[in-house]
């Protein structure tokens, strides 16, 4: 399995570092990469492994994120409820979307009961209707989140019935690989970003599997349009870019730079190269790279 978790850290990497430690030190995890954006104060860290050992390291890293994380005192760009904000487990290689949704439901149950934080099922391993949306869920953030809990409705999956003082709740479910790409413009103008995010994302008539936000850097004086594509063989990076690009051009502002957060699938940046090449004609077997491992394989 593969899992991408979010914390709500980014600008005290000795937290990080913590946190991280806890897939480092994990047999049968491999850490791959994790990395921290100080503006969204956030922080995503991508590990693959053994379902029980990744399951256990994931505890440890939710333990861990809600002793030293405290949102009381936390501010950033990025929506979040908790100290551990969503944790997705992710079926890789022969793991099944069965088992992931088994898998994140056990470490929902557990996180409730031995750490005494709500937790909220989502996507695949959602077990009331209408929880499967993440951004549905943190909708209100965590300065609402005592308020929103009230309601009967949204009470939580798994632990106590009001928010962690410090660490809020966690998002826990299991889902298909997503890829969280962001576009820097060349405009620190928030409200443009805004229009273009609305204009793009599925939830308001744009591109489908695919949801965007507009927000302000202040450590780079620019405007952001943060995007997440749930699904990339229906819309590819290629799709977001030259969506964004067309948009901007309408509000007279040109893309500065784009970035990926975490890691992606070697297919969609196959996807990308032969849409923008336009390339006719074109299978994987015109991979010199793939044709050689395959060979070397059999």
């Amino acid at each position: 399995f593969e899992t991408v978790p979010n914390f709500s850290v980014g600008r005290d990497m000795t937290v990080l570092e913590k946190i991280a430690d806890c897939f480092r030190v994990k047999s049968g995890v491999r850490l791959l990469d994790y990395s921290a954006d100080f503006d969204h104060n956030r922080s995503v860290i991508t590990a693959i492994g053994e379902c029980d050992a990744l399951c256990d390291a994931l505890f440890n890293a939710i333990k861990t994120a809600s002793e030293l994380i405290d949102l009381r005192e936390h501010n950033g760009e990025h929506p979040r409820i908790g100290a551990a904000d969503v944790v997705p487990i992710i079926p890789f290689g022969t793991a099944t979307m069965e088992e992931a949704i088994e898998a994140a439901r056990k470490l929902g149950k557990r996180v409730g009961e031995e750490l005494n934080i709500p937790v909220y099922m989502y996507e695949r391993a959602a077990i009331i209707a209408g929880r499967d949306n993440l951004s549905v869920i943190r909708q209100g953030e965590f300065e609402n989140l005592a308020a929103k809990m009230q309601q009967p409705e949204w009470q939580p999956d798994f632990g106590p019935k009001e928010p962690h003082i410090s660490a809020g709740a966690s998002v826990i479910g299991a889902r298909v690989p997503l890829i969280a790409y962001n576009i820097q413009l060349k405009s620190n103008d928030l409200a443009i970003a805004k229009a273009i995010a609305k204009k793009i994302r599925f939830s308001s008539g744009g591109l489908p599997k695919l949801k965007a936000i507009g927000v302000y850097l202040a450590e780079t004086d620019r405007a952001q349009v943060s995007m997440n594509l749930t699904d990339y063989t229906v819309t590819s990076m290629f799709d977001a870019y030259t969506a964004v690009e067309a948009e901007a051009k309408k509000l007279g502002v040109e893309i500065e730079s784009s970035e990926l957060i975490g890691l992606a699938p070697e297919q969609a940046f196959l996807d990308t190269a032969v849409k923008f090449l336009k390339l006719e004609n074109y299978t994987n077997d015109k991979v010199l790279d793939k044709r050689f491992f395959e060979e070397e394989e059999n």
